[in-house]
């Protein structure tokens, strides 16, 4: 594997595992997110199958899930830092030649001034489609960065994360320890984490045993 290769899988590994585990936490601290997008999925999937790719595209809700999770826990809170290859004024300040600047696009997602009730988990927001994406053209949401150098792995986190996402919602009920609660505390660094990793246990849902073999 070249080094291309191998940046694109280190760096989308731990992502991917970052994100999955907030949707599950998320998803678990709101029942009612978690029966619609479980129903959805029955009525896409059905209880005698498993998850494919080609059921990915038929699952709006659980879209609408993953761009709620990544608004409140993009994976690179700070995005890829940038440097300007000669000193340039941006917004009224001097950025000199070489100096490294982030984009704090955690805070700009939680901004109350762009959105309504802004650390709310509300997938519902993101059902104007039209507008919502992962293109980087709206600077109120841009999980994946915008411009020439955003993210180059869209297209396979996407999928991943709703394909991950699917199989472990339609093949498992999930729920916590006994004696322990759910806490959505960040352990804020480069990857957005979990403070405490979560710890769940799933119990099968699906009608046929032998689809878990």
């Amino acid at each position: 594997m070249n080094v291309c290769g191998q940046d694109m899988v280190v760096s989308g590994t731990e992502t991917t595992s970052n994100t999955m585990e907030w949707t599950l936490a998320e998803m678990m601290q709101k029942p009612d997110v978690m029966k619609r997008a479980k129903e959805e999925l029955d009525h896409v999937v059905g209880k005698d199958g498993i998850v494919e790719e080609s059921h990915v595209s038929k699952l709006p809700y659980l879209g609408l899930v993953i761009k709620e999770v990544l608004r409140l826990h993009p994976a690179l809170p700070l995005l890829v830092p940038h440097c300007p290859s000669s000193t340039r004024v941006v917004g009224g300040y001097t950025v000199p030649q070489g100096r490294r600047g982030f984009g704090n696009v955690w805070a700009i997602q939680r901004d109350p001034a762009m959105w309504n009730d802004p650390l709310e988990f509300r997938p519902e927001r993101f059902a104007d489609a039209d507008r919502w994406d992962f293109s980087g053209n709206d600077f109120s949401y841009f999980p994946f960065g915008s411009g020439r150098r955003i993210c180059a792995g869209i297209a396979m986190a996407e999928r991943t994360v709703m394909y991950v996402a699917a199989s472990l919602l339609h093949s498992f009920d999930w729920e916590l320890p006994g004696g322990t609660t759910l806490e959505l505390e960040e352990k804020f660094g480069i990857v957005m984490k979990k403070a405490r990793p979560l710890v769940v246990i799933p119990t099968p849902r699906l009608a046929n045993p032998d689809l878990y073999g």
